[in-house]
């Protein structure tokens, strides 16, 4: 029988797939992200192109721009790894002790072996006096951290939980635009009902309780409003909210009766003066019993950005807060599914939130390679926005937190009227790839204001490359407008 008889009848096929997950776009490692892995194939084939590499700064992968790894972090993993280079002089004791107080945690002393599904308990002691130590002294119970596949398996975890019911008592989840396309997707999977709220570009992405208030009074006519997604500091637009901010959403969200979900991956990459990290937890304790009592939450962190840039390990945690005992063990018999997180991405974790200490040999170089990492990223911010704003047609907000950019670009109307199948921030973005071999991300991608364009862009390339790139994108610009002018 020929294959494509095979193929036709095919027991899966498109038409008789989930057409949730037909539904999933991701766009941050979609279309352009594809046709930048060719370019890359054409290059190493000897395809003469206008460039002679690809720069992928679409996504904020540190270590694939180059970031160097935190050496204590590695040595513990190492020792983690292979045990017998406890044995080797060459690391210092901190760093064995850390290594050995995992080991003893695994089962069979190895890192190759499950944990419980919650995560590894000495772990998640850690994490939680991390917490305690970070909001002031609020405690934090170990029995509501969960440890995960990094912050996004977590995120869609919780959504899981969160979703429920049919037709208009279809659960529905706020979410801010421009919004990190993890929350599109994982809504589109779960076919939620995605409530848009938008930031407010003109005021540095800044939130508006107002504008809550529109989105859920909009949205209570066709779903059943029950959770409030909020990243902070802000992806893709690098915003760091405000402690008044903050609260306001915290009453907001009180008044509305709505979960809160706190998307805090960022919160060690706060660079703006005058802005500083808090977090939803402390601000909800501080609030007093009125709030803290009421409010139920999850907060999310990750070893995957920060100082640390771990993408590939994996490595994150949720803390819950006033959730319902009966639902929280629901939460943990569907973690367990998937049987545990990562062990090496839960002893990556544990090295974050129990960094060296003053009086330990590896505290010097630890602090003073993570001071290096976030005093370049806050440069990098600067250098971005301020060579952004000297280009006619671009404008860019402070990077005040996070490590990308959004800037709005005014195209001409020809540019927008093009008919190519593609949206024309998608056209632009296209266009850049194909001429100067700079990958970035259509705005269209984390949605915006219909009218408006934008693209994302990582500031983790070297400060050399950045500048090149941020140069790059200025001619191109120039060159784009005036050829659709």
């Amino acid at each position: 029988m020929p294959c494509f008889s095979l193929l036709q009848s095919s027991l899966l096929n498109v038409d008789n797939m989930n057409p949730n997950v037909k539904r999933v776009e991701y766009a941050v490692r979609g279309a352009i992200v594809q046709r930048a892995v060719q370019i890359e194939k054409e290059l190493k084939e000897g395809v003469k192109k206008p460039f002679d590499e690809v720069i992928k700064a679409n996504i904020g992968d540190a270590h694939a721009m180059g970031q160097k790894p935190i050496t204590f972090l590695r040595q513990v993993l190492a020792l983690c790894a292979y045990p017998e280079l406890l044995e080797d002089d060459k690391f210092p004791a901190d760093a064995k002790q850390r290594a050995r107080r995992i080991l003893e945690a695994c089962g069979g002393h190895s890192i190759g072996a499950y944990s419980s599904s919650q995560g590894i308990d000495c772990i998640r002691q850690d994490v939680a006096r991390y917490i305690e130590k970070r909001d002031g002294g609020i405690p934090s119970n170990p029995d509501n951290i969960y440890l995960a596949t990094g912050a996004s398996d977590a995120i869609v975890t919780m959504l899981k939980m969160l979703v429920c019911g049919e037709g208009r008592d279809r659960t529905g989840v706020m979410i801010s635009i421009p919004q990190y396309p993890l929350y599109s997707a994982a809504l589109a999977d779960l076919a939620a009902v995605q409530i848009s709220y938008y930031l407010d570009e003109d005021k540095c992405w800044s939130l508006d309780v107002a504008e809550l208030k529109r989105a859920v009074d909009a949205a209570r006519q066709h779903c059943n409003p029950r959770v409030l997604c909020i990243i902070n500091p802000g992806n893709p637009t690098g915003q760091v909210q405000s402690r008044q901010c903050i609260e306001d959403v915290i009453r907001f969200a009180k008044d509305e009766r709505l979960f809160l979900m706190a998307d805090e991956v960022y919160q060690d990459n706060v660079y703006a003066e005058g802005c500083k990290f808090h977090s939803f937890k402390r601000v909800l304790f501080e609030m007093g019993p009125e709030y803290s009592t009421a409010v139920e939450m999850a907060s999310f962190h990750s070893t995957s950005k920060c100082y640390m840039g771990e993408c590939g390990f994996r490595g994150g945690y949720m803390e819950v807060i006033n959730m319902d005992p009966e639902v929280k063990a629901q939460l943990t018999k569907l973690v367990s599914v998937r049987l545990c997180p990562p062990v090496p991405g839960q002893a990556l974790l544990d090295l974050v939130v129990n960094p060296p200490q003053p009086d330990e040999p590896s505290y010097h170089q630890f602090t003073k390679e993570r001071a290096t990492v976030l005093a370049t990223l806050a440069e990098k911010a600067r250098l971005t926005e301020q060579i952004f704003n000297t280009v006619p047609g671009i404008t860019c907000n402070p990077v005040q937190g996070a490590m990308y950019t959004f800037p709005r670009i005014a195209l001409p109307q020809k540019a927008i009227d093009k008919e190519e199948g593609l949206s024309p921030d998608m056209l632009y973005c296209m266009r850049l790839l194909e001429e100067e071999g700079i990958c970035l991300v259509p705005g269209s991608g984390f949605g915006q204001r219909e009218g408006t364009f934008h693209f994302r862009m990582t500031i983790l390339p070297p400060t050399e490359k950045l500048k090149i790139v941020l140069q790059k994108i200025r001619e191109f610009h120039v060159r784009f407008t005036q050829e659709f002018s």
